[in-house]
């Protein structure tokens, strides 16, 4: 297994089967909200330095994706945090470290680029928690969401 950084047009056309296969497993609210990702937005977040992605690779072919954004803290002037947008491996590479080195290798190079904290959420009902702990993280805060429309 290969983890590293890439870019938006290095994983572009090979991250859509995965994207859809994400949506299929872990989307809530399908009935009303459709993958359909703003590539725009996030190439401008990628020009703006604002947009991180991490990759786990088999023989060259993608099987998982941790993405990131980084802002300066409002709050914090003196920091920068992250935070992850999407983490999804394919459930053939969930068993062993693959999740472990990939969360590793974003920390890394987060870190090489002045990022303070790295806030990772998880969907209620498919947690990866025991990892997320055993990688020192800490169980900060919960997230509610009531559809409007």
């Amino acid at each position: 297994m290969k983890y590293q950084q890439e870019f938006l047009a290095s994983v572009y056309l090979e991250i859509q089967d995965l994207l859809k296969s994400h949506w299929q497993e872990i989307a809530l609210n399908k009935d009303f909200i459709y993958l359909n990702p703003d590539w725009d937005q996030y190439e401008e977040a990628e020009k703006a330095g604002q947009l991180q992605i991490f990759t786990a690779r088999e023989n060259e072919r993608l099987v998982g994706y941790f993405v990131t954004t980084t802002a300066k803290s409002l709050h914090y002037k003196d920091h920068i945090f992250a935070t992850n947008d999407v983490i999804y491996l394919h459930p053939d590479y969930r068993k062993g470290l693959a999740g472990w080195h990939l969360l590793k290798t974003a920390e890394k190079y987060l870190k090489q680029d002045g990022v303070s904290l790295l806030f990772v959420n998880t969907k209620i009902h498919k947690p990866f928690d025991v990892l997320l702990t055993r990688l020192g993280y800490n169980h900060i805060e919960n997230v509610f969401s009531k559809r409007l429309f």
